[in-house]
């Protein structure tokens, strides 16, 4: 995707900053919230198994307290063994099955497909491109929403918040959609819905983030980070 003009009645990000400097206490203040710098060489070096661990762990979390699933993680990673996809590919029904009665784990039919389908999914990445990693580390984040539909089309329950949020907690340099983050984008002026899921919002977020990496020279997390502490519900660093 080029790189789209800002429209031009959405301000300019240096305002965004100011304003969340001030919130926050100060352009030092600011700084100790952000993420670190994005690494693309960590990105490739990351194994097919961790990238179908965060996967599995995003898709249940969705809808569900992260921090239940945090608890029974070590469950997880033992009934899923070790999110290896190419030994679950491997798996008979009778496992499949077996794990909708595994107290280990949150019993959740569908949610334990997208497991299996994730599984071959991260496994036909990884034999296009060497690994799921390396494909990721070479897609730009100028085109985020292309990555996502991709997700979402080859994936299993990674559309969405989901998807957005598997490859912020993997490293990905990306926006995220959350309340906060549209907010900011509405206020600032961009014409988009309260909760940004149409195709043509996605590509109007897309285009303004690309237009503000242009201005700023930001990354992508840290334009999406600085965002959502302009907006919303105000805490001291």
């Amino acid at each position: 995707m080029p790189k789209a003009q800002a429209i031009s009645r959405v301000i300019p990000f240096k305002a965004i900053r100011a304003r969340a400097e001030k919130r926050k206490g100060g352009p030092k203040a600011l700084e100790k919230l952000l993420p670190g710098e994005p690494d693309v060489k960590a990105l490739t070096k990351l194994s097919d198994d961790f990238i179908l661990a965060e996967m599995t762990k995003r898709v249940f979390s969705a809808g569900f307290a992260w921090s239940v699933i945090e608890a029974k993680w070590p469950g997880f990673e033992q009934a899923f063994l070790g999110f290896k996809p190419a030994k679950l590919t491997f798996q008979p029904d009778d496992y499949w099955d077996g794990l909708l009665k595994d107290t280990r784990i949150v019993r959740n039919g569908a949610k334990i497909s997208s497991v299996r389908e994730n599984a071959a999914f991260v496994l036909a990445i990884a034999k296009e491109h060497g690994s799921f990693g390396k494909f990721l580390a070479k897609w730009p984040s100028s085109n985020e929403v292309g990555l996502l539909d991709l997700l979402l089309k080859r994936g299993s329950r990674l559309g969405g918040n989901t998807g957005q949020m598997f490859l912020r907690f993997i490293g990905w340099d990306g926006f995220v959609t959350s309340q906060d983050v549209v907010a900011c984008l509405r206020d600032a002026g961009l014409d988009v819905a309260a909760e940004v899921k149409s195709k043509s919002d996605l590509a109007r977020v897309q285009a303004q983030f690309n237009a503000w990496a242009t201005e700023t020279g930001l990354a992508y997390v840290h334009l999406s980070r600085i965002c959502a502490l302009s907006v919303g519900e105000n805490h001291t660093a």
